[in-house]
Parts: C-alpha cells; sequence; structure tokens
C-alpha cells in the first residue's frame, strides 16, 4: 500500500478526471507511476553512471571502438 500527498491542484485535477470518467483516482495514479517509472529508473541510473565517469570510478569506451569490437564498421 502506498499514501501519497499531492498538491492541492494535481489532486484537483485528479478527482475531476475520476469524476467525469468513472475511474478511480487510484487508478489513474497508478496509471501515471506505471507510465513514467521506466524514465525515472532510466534517468537515475545515467545521472549515476556519470557521476561515476566523472570520479574516474567508471571508464568510457568510445563509439567508434564498439563498432570494431563487434564487426559494424561503417
Amino acid at each position: 500500500m502506498l499514501a501519497i500527498r499531492l498538491p492541492a491542484e494535481v489532486e484537483s485535477r485528479l478527482e475531476a478526471l475520476a469524476q467525469a470518467t468513472g475511474r478511480t483516482k487510484t487508478f489513474y495514479a497508478r496509471e501515471a507511476i506505471l507510465e513514467h517509472l521506466d524514465d525515472l529508473e532510466d534517468l537515475y541510473l545515467a545521472e549515476q553512471r556519470l557521476i561515476d565517469i566523472r570520479a574516474g570510478k567508471t571508464q568510457i569506451v568510445p563509439l567508434e571502438e564498439v563498432m570494431k569490437r563487434y564487426g559494424m564498421e561503417g
């Protein structure tokens, strides 16, 4: 179970959408989370990789080298 606090404006919009469509606020909150969770995970991973690269903890490989390594030279 998850309880979240939303700004009043968002709560009002969610309530209006639920009333207009006959669905629940929970339905739309769940849909929104599922729709954007992959993007949030990707963003977090990219930010962590950038931090690691800047700190010298992760090596980078130029695209040209990757393409050559896998026989994809253009």
